[in-house]
C-alpha cells in the first residue's frame, strides 16, 4: 500500500501524475492487456492448428472435431472463469493482487504449452483458462479506479483507448506468434506466446505506483468463517474430481472425451442456473424479476451470436488452412494471419460508429437498443450464409480466393460492435440492483454458453466442411435477430422501463 502512496519533489503522489491526459496509471494497464492479449490471441491463432496437424508436421494428430471440441471447451472456460475471477478480485485478493497472480499463472501455462509433450501442453491450457478468468474482469475494474469520479469526462476516453490496447495486441498477435509458429516451429510460437505475456507482467509491475489505491483493497473481504467454508467445498469436489479421474484411469479408459463431456455440460448448465437462480431470487421487485425474464431472451440470443462469432478460431481457422489459398497480390502468407483481419477492421470501424451514433442520436434518428441488438443478430447469420457460398466454390478442393474470409470477418466486425456495446450496456442497465457487479459475468457466461453448443455439436459428430453447417446456424441467427424485431413492442414492457 505504501508504495501506491510514493511522492515525488512536487508532492503529488505518483497515482495522481498524468501523461496525455490521462492518469499515468492508464499507460501500465494498456501495456499490460495489450501484451496479455497478444499472448491470448496468438496462442489462440496456433491452437486448432496445432491439435489438428498430423505428428510428422509435429502436431498432436487430433481429428478436426476433436480439435475445435477442444478449442471450444477452451473457450468456454475462459469466460466461464471471468465470473468467479471478479469474486476473488472483490473478496479474496483484491484487483491488483489478482491480477498480478493471473498473469504469472497464463505466463506459465504458455511456457508448458511450448515443452513437446501433451501432458504439459493441456495443463498449459488449464493455466491459461484459469488465469485469463481470474485477470479479465480484475483489470477493467483496475482502469475504472483510476478516474475516483464516476462522472470524469476523461472515463469514456479512458476505456476507449484500453480497448485499443486489447485490439493492437490481438492485430499483431497472429501476424508473429502464427507466422513463428506455423511456419517454423510449434512450441517456439508458444514459447513468443509466454514472453509477451512476460512482458506484460513487467509493465504491471513498474507501474504499481501509478494505480489507484483502491487496487490494493479488498472491497468486501470474506470472514474467517466464510473462508473455511469455501476452503471445505473445494477440497471436497477436487477430492471427488480426483477420485473419479483416478478410478477412470487406473481402469484403462480415459480419453480426452472424459473432459471434453463434462466441460461442455457444465458449461450450459452453470449459465442456465444462474439466471434461474437471479431470475427466482425472492429479495427480487417485480419490476427486477420482469427485466430478468427479458434478460433471458437477449442472452440466448447473445449465446447464439458468440457461438458463431467464436468460430473465427475453430472451424474458420481450419477453412482458411484447407480451403483458401494463401496468396494474395503474388504474396504468400500462413493461414493464421486471416486471424489479424478482425481486429483490424474494429480499430478501423470502432472510432465511425462512435461517430455515427452520436450523429444519428442528434437527429433523432439513432436505433433502438432492440433494433440495434437484432441487427448484429442478422450480421452474423449472414456471414454464415457467406461461408455457406464460399464452402459451395470450393468443392472438389478447390482454393477459394482470400476475399472470401475477409468479407465474412468484416461483416462479423459490423455485427460485433452493433451487438457487444449493446449487450454491455443491456446488461447493466436491467440487472437487479442486488446482482449489479456479478451481472457484467453473467454477459461474459453467453460466450460460455455459446462455445459449449459448439463444443456439444462436435462431440455428437455434427460435421463442419459442409455448407449446411454454415447454413443452419447462420439461419438461427438471423431468424433469432429478425424475431427480436418483430417482437420489440412485447419484450419491451418485460423490460421495466428500460430503452
Amino acid at each position: 500500500m505504501a508504495s501506491s502512496l510514493t511522492k515525488d519533489s512536487t508532492g503529488i503522489p505518483d497515482y495522481e501524475k498524468t501523461f496525455l491526459g490521462h492518469p499515468r496509471g492508464l499507460a501500465y494497464l494498456f501495456m499490460t492487456e495489450m501484451w496479455e492479449r497478444y499472448s491470448y490471441y496468438g496462442m489462440r491463432a496456433l491452437l486448432v492448428l496445432y491439435l489438428s496437424a498430423q505428428a510428422a508436421d509435429g502436431g498432436l494428430g487430433f481429428e478436426d472435431a476433436t480439435a475445435i471440441a477442444i478449442y471450444s471447451v477452451y473457450n468456454a472456460m475462459v469466460y466461464l472463469l471471468a465470473l468467479p475471477g471478479g469474486w476473488f478480485g472483490d473478496r479474496v485478493w483484491g484487483a491488483r493482487k489478482t491480477v498480478a497472480v493471473s498473469g504469472t499463472i497464463i505466463m506459465v501455462g504458455h511456457f508448458l504449452l511450448a515443452l513437446p509433450m501433451e501432458a504439459s501442453f493441456f495443463l498449459g491450457l488449464a493455466f491459461i483458462a484459469a488465469g485469463s478468468g481470474l485477470l479479465k474482469a480484475n483489470i477493467s475494474t483496475m482502469v475504472g479506479h483510476l478516474y475516483r469520479d464516476k462522472n470524469d469526462p476523461r472515463r469514456d476516453g479512458g476505456f476507449t483507448i484500453f480497448y485499443m490496447g486489447i485490439n493492437l495486441g490481438a492485430f499483431a498477435a497472429p501476424l508473429s506468434i502464427g507466422l513463428v509458429g506455423q511456419t517454423i516451429n510449434w512450441h517456439l510460437g508458444f514459447a513468443m506466446a509466454g514472453v509477451g505475456m512476460g512482458l506484460g507482467l513487467l509493465f504491471y509491475f513498474f507501474g504499481f505506483r501509478s494505480l489507484a489505491p483502491e487496487s490494493n483493497q479488498v472491497p468486501a473481504p470474506l470472514t474467517p468463517a466464510e473462508r473455511a467454508g469455501v476452503l471445505k467445498r473445494g477440497l471436497i469436489w477436487l477430492a471427488v474430481a480426483a477420485a473419479a479421474y483416478g478410478l477412470v484411469g487406473l481402469t484403462g479408459q480415459f480419453t480426452i472425451d472424459w473432459v471434453l463431456w463434462p466441460l461442455t455440460i457444465l458449461g450450459l448448465a452453470l449459465p442456465t442456473y444462474y439466471l434461474v437462480k437471479v431470475r427466482r431470487d425472492s429479495d427480487l421487485e417485480p419490476v427486477e424479476r420482469s427485466r430478468m425474464s427479458a434478460y433471458a431472451w437477449f442472452f440466448v440470443a447473445a449465446a447464439a451470436f458468440w457461438a458463431i462469432y467464436d468460430q473465427t478460431g475453430s472451424t474458420l481457422t481450419l477453412f482458411a488452412k484447407d480451403n483458401t489459398a494463401n496468396t494474395l497480390f503474388g504474396l504468400e502468407f500462413p493461414s493464421s494471419w486471416f486471424q489479424s483481419l478482425n481486429p483490424l477492421y474494429v480499430m478501423a470501424l470502432a472510432p465511425v460508429f462512435a461517430w455515427l451514433w452520436v450523429a444519428l442520436s442528434r437527429r433523432g434518428k439513432e436505433p433502438s437498443t432492440l433494433s440495434k441488438f437484432a441487427t448484429g443478430l442478422v450480421l452474423i447469420g449472414s456471414s454464415f450464409f457467406v461461408m455457406m457460398l464460399a464452402q459451395t466454390a470450393s468443392a472438389g478442393g478447390v482454393k477459394v480466393t482470400p476475399l472470401w474470409l475477409a468479407s465474412v470477418y468484416l461483416i462479423q466486425t459490423v455485427g460485433e460492435l452493433t451487438l457487444s456495446p449493446v449487450g454491455l450496456s443491456l446488461t447493466t442497465k436491467l440487472a437487479p440492483a442486488k446482482y449489479a457487479s456479478q451481472m457484467m459475468g453473467v454477459w461474459f457466461l453467453a460466450v460460455t454458453a455459446g462455445s459449449s453448443v459448439i463444443s456439444l455439436l462436435q462431440l455428437v459428430g455434427a460435421p463442419t466442411d459442409t455448407e449446411w453447417w454454415f447454413a443452419s446456424q447462420g439461419a438461427i441467427a438471423v431468424l433469432g435477430g429478425v424475431a427480436i424485431f418483430m417482437f420489440r413492442k412485447r419484450v419491451q414492457p418485460l423490460m421495466g422501463g428500460v430503452h
